[in-house]
């Protein structure tokens, strides 16, 4: 059954190919492929089994869009999204996601350079041949290879970002989870470990022996899937629509603890724990934990019998890097990281009186305390941000809207908050006096990302002296394979924010992860506290708090270095403070 998030998943991908198709994002196709989605989004039951007319009398979805849902559902497929991705395979795709490289701009360079792929971009940037284009010249060739270095795309092991990967792997596990004889299904890999990219996936499957034809053959057939590269007995290897790879494994219920600890990594921590074995003369391989020489089974079930037979307890897989981890174990020192269970509030969440929002104040209220929160901080785009923002006017009526729901809903604290533009030179929303009238800001950065390193950190500098300034949001404003983060001096900018009682914001979007756990690591130690915020725009997103635990988690955030892990009378009782005394 075709789920509405598979729906949304199909739109998602017209909008992209159609923006790249009409040249612009305003066309009249894309926005009601965007109207349809967001249609979508906020239906309260699934659309599979509706036909084309009850499809059809959703607001927000026409006749010609109703009728590509209602074919998708049926078959899994839609005509014109085949034919726009033999038009725009992925390879050509990828260009659009360089800063620099609108659809237009890309068209061009493939109409007048033949360009199709990231290679042959960089031959053309290699040979200055984009400089001679129209609109385009020297300087911004320059850009155009500078963003494609900084993304890291010209290296020989390329990655496909979290974001892209992760809703691809929980479909097909969901998928294969559902097969009879199935007992589990684990993603594993880069993705298990929550890096921000992946090469490919991993999902081993653990499943009744007479079953390992049927789960190939439905992985092989899987509507995400373009092609079968390998198909084995127990492995099968596939090419996604979407240009990424994926080794699916099945083994016996009885071995898939191994599975997962040899397919989950990372290569350097698997490589450590052989040793471990081998000093104990043992032999640990995808199979289990062996004893060498005589083949004794010592454990394969789960991965808890395997840490504890070499003497640690169970690693989670976020810090699986041989970054200091196993020592830590082995010697007892392994920190309590923090989990979802810990957190008590967001302190970053729109509502659909920023431009960008889309549910309700009431919604998203609700949708905090059904998320388990006992408190929230409504943040709505300040003045400064063009379209978004709301202006003084705008947000003293916002602020009565907020009291009014307080009184509505006493079981969460409500916070009237403010996510504040830091300009090109630190300069932030309205004047100072009425930034401290928030109850919690977070400053962010939404603009002027090339500036130098040093005006960089000079701008966020000013932003975390502001007394109104609760948080540093996304702190390099990096959207994860479409554009790189600022790059600014960490360590000034980590001692003034602990100085001041600044806190430095883990932003759950799987396309920010910002900051990046080699960051929070330094910020913990430097003395910063953590928020873990989902950033959220929807209902939907909230789940976004769980990829902001986990992001936290690769830095080895503990709970008491979040914020947000307080309970509420002692989290109210600190802002409170901390703007009185400000």
């Amino acid at each position: 059954m075709i789920s509405n998030r598979q729906v949304m998943a199909m739109l998602d991908e017209l909008v992209e190919l159609t923006t790249l198709d009409e040249g612009s994002p305003q066309s009249f196709k894309v926005r009601a492929y965007e109207r349809a989605r967001r249609a979508v989004e906020n239906l309260g039951h699934d659309l599979s089994g509706l036909d084309q007319k009850e499809i059809q009398g959703i607001g927000g979805i026409g006749k010609s869009i109703a009728a590509s849902i209602a074919e998708f559902c049926e078959t899994g497929r839609v005509a014109k999204l085949e034919n726009l991705r033999l038009k725009y395979p992925p390879a050509f795709r990828e260009l659009t996601r360089i800063p620099g490289l609108g659809p237009k701009t890309v068209k061009m360079i493939r109409r007048e350079l033949g360009v199709e792929s990231l290679d042959d971009l960089l031959a053309a940037l290699a040979d200055n041949r984009l400089r001679d284009l129209p609109g385009l010249g020297a300087t911004s060739e320059a850009k155009i290879a500078r963003a494609v270095d900084r993304l890291g795309l010209a290296g020989k092991d390329r990655r496909i970002p979290l974001v892209t990967a992760l809703p691809i792997a929980e479909t097909l596990r969901r998928d294969l989870a559902g097969l009879e004889g199935v007992e589990a299904v684990a993603t594993c890999g880069s993705a298990r470990r929550f890096r921000s990219s992946v090469a490919d996936l991993d999902l081993v499957v653990a499943a009744d022996p007479s079953r390992r034809s049927e789960v190939m053959e439905t992985v092989s057939g899987h509507s995400l899937v373009e092609e079968t590269l390998l198909s084995g007995t127990t492995k099968t290897s596939v090419l996604t629509r979407s240009g990424l790879g994926v080794d699916v494994r099945v083994v016996a219920p009885s071995q898939l603890g191994s599975a997962m600890l040899y397919f989950t990594g990372s290569k350097a921590h698997n490589v450590r724990l052989r040793q471990l074995a081998m000093e104990r003369n043992l032999l640990l391989n995808e199979y289990g934990l062996f004893g060498e020489g005589d083949d004794r089974l010592v454990a394969s079930e789960t991965e808890e019998q395997i840490y504890a037979a070499l003497g640690m307890e169970w690693l989670p897989p976020e810090i699986r890097e041989d970054a200091g981890e196993i020592e830590a174990a082995l010697d007892g020192r392994l920190p309590r990281l923090v989990s979802v269970e810990y957190i008590r509030g967001d302190l970053h969440f729109h509502t659909d009186r920023s431009g960008d929002g889309r549910s309700s104040p009431v919604q998203m209220v609700e949708a905090a305390i059904g998320a388990g929160m006992e408190y929230v901080a409504i943040t709505d785009h300040g003045e400064d941000l063009a379209i978004n923002g709301l202006s003084r006017a705008e947000m003293k009526a916002h602020r009565r809207e907020i009291a009014r729901l307080g009184e509505r809903y006493p079981e969460i604290e409500i916070l009237f908050g403010c996510e504040l533009n830091i300009g090109v030179d630190g300069d932030l929303d309205y004047d100072a006096d009425y930034r401290l009238g928030f109850d919690w800001c977070v400053a962010s950065v939404h603009s002027h990302y090339d500036l130098a390193p040093r005006r960089q950190t000079e701008r966020l500098l000013r932003a975390v002296a502001d007394p109104a300034v609760s948080a540093i949001g996304h702190l390099t404003g990096r959207m994860l394979g479409r554009r790189p983060g600022i790059e600014l001096e960490l360590d000034p900018v980590l001692e003034e924010m602990a100085a001041r009682g600044v806190a430095l914001e883990v932003n759950g979007a799987l396309d920010r992860l910002d900051a990046s756990p080699e960051v929070v690591r330094r910020a913990v130690a430097a003395g910063v506290m953590l928020v873990i915020s989902t950033d959220s725009h929807h209902v939907s997103e909230l789940i976004r708090m769980s990829y902001g635990v986990s992001n936290a988690r690769r830095g080895w955030a503990t709970a008491d270095s979040v914020l947000n892990t307080l309970p509420r009378e002692e989290f109210i009782r600190q802002v409170r403070s901390r703007r009185e005394s400000g």
